[in-house]
C-alpha cells in the first residue's frame, strides 16, 4: 500500500492526476494535486484538486454540484503519476461535456484540415473568454491593445524586411504571423471577418486604388 509521502511529487509540490469514470473506464479529465488535496480527496471521498492559476484548492462539484465520488486511487510504477476512478454526479468537463478529452486529433494518415480565417477568429474569440493558461493569445489578451498594436508594428516590419529580400517562403511566414496578429486585435475589438469583407466589398478596391493613384499621379 502506497503512503503520500511515498509519492514523488515535482519542484511545485504537485502531481499529475487523472481521472476515469469507475463504470466506463472513459478519462474524464486531467489535473494536479498537492498534499493537502490528495489527503482531502482521500478523507473526504470525492476529488480535490490543486489550482495553479488561482493557487487554492479546489473541491470538483463545489459551485457545479458535478461531484466526483472516489472509487480507487491507483499511482504508477514511477509514483509520479496518479489514475483515479470516480463515479460522476454530472459532466466533468466546465463545457458541459461529459469529458474534458472531446475533441479530436487528426488520424494518422489523415491530411490536416486547412484552417481559415473565420477558423482562426473562432479560436481567438474562445481564448479570449477562456484565458487558458501558458497560451501566447491569453498573454496578449491579458496585456492588453498596447501590447498587441506593438506586435502588429513589430510583425509588419518583419514583412518588409522579407518581402524586400525576395524570399517567398520566408516573406508567406511573416504575413502570417501579421494576419494572426491582426485578427488578435480584431477579437479584441470587436471586430468580425464580415466586418472587414464588408468593407472590402464596398469600396470595388482594385478600381478606386486605381483611380486614387491616376489622381496623384
Amino acid at each position: 500500500m502506497i503512503k503520500i509521502d511515498d509519492l514523488k511529487f515535482d519542484s511545485n509540490g504537485l502531481i499529475p492526476a487523472i481521472i476515469t469514470d469507475a463504470e466506463t473506464k472513459d478519462v474524464l479529465m486531467m489535473a494536479y494535486m498537492n498534499r493537502e488535496s490528495l489527503a482531502a480527496s482521500l478523507s473526504e471521498g470525492t476529488t480535490c484538486f490543486w489550482s495553479r492559476s488561482r493557487q487554492q484548492l479546489w473541491r470538483k462539484g463545489e459551485t457545479s454540484g458535478n461531484r466526483q465520488h472516489i472509487v480507487s486511487v491507483f499511482a504508477d510504477c514511477d509514483l509520479d503519476c496518479l489514475t483515479i476512478s470516480v463515479k460522476k454526479d454530472g459532466p466533468a468537463c466546465h463545457t458541459g461535456a461529459g469529458s474534458c478529452f472531446h475533441n479530436e486529433v487528426m488520424k494518422c494518415g489523415e491530411q490536416e484540415n486547412l484552417l481559415t480565417v473565420d477558423d482562426l477568429y473562432a479560436l481567438l474569440l474562445e481564448r479570449k473568454t477562456r484565458l487558458p493558461e501558458g497560451s501566447y493569445t491569453t498573454y496578449l489578451f491579458q496585456k492588453g491593445i498596447d501590447k498587441i498594436l506593438k506586435k502588429i508594428g513589430e510583425e509588419s516590419a518583419e514583412v518588409i524586411i522579407a518581402g524586400k529580400s525576395g524570399d517567398k517562403t520566408e516573406t508567406v511566414y511573416e504575413i502570417a504571423d501579421l494576419a494572426y496578429h491582426v485578427l488578435v486585435l480584431m477579437a479584441h475589438s470587436g471586430i468580425t471577418p464580415d466586418d472587414i469583407r464588408g468593407e472590402l466589398a464596398n469600396r470595388h478596391v482594385i478600381d478606386r486604388k486605381i483611380k486614387q493613384e491616376k489622381m496623384v499621379q
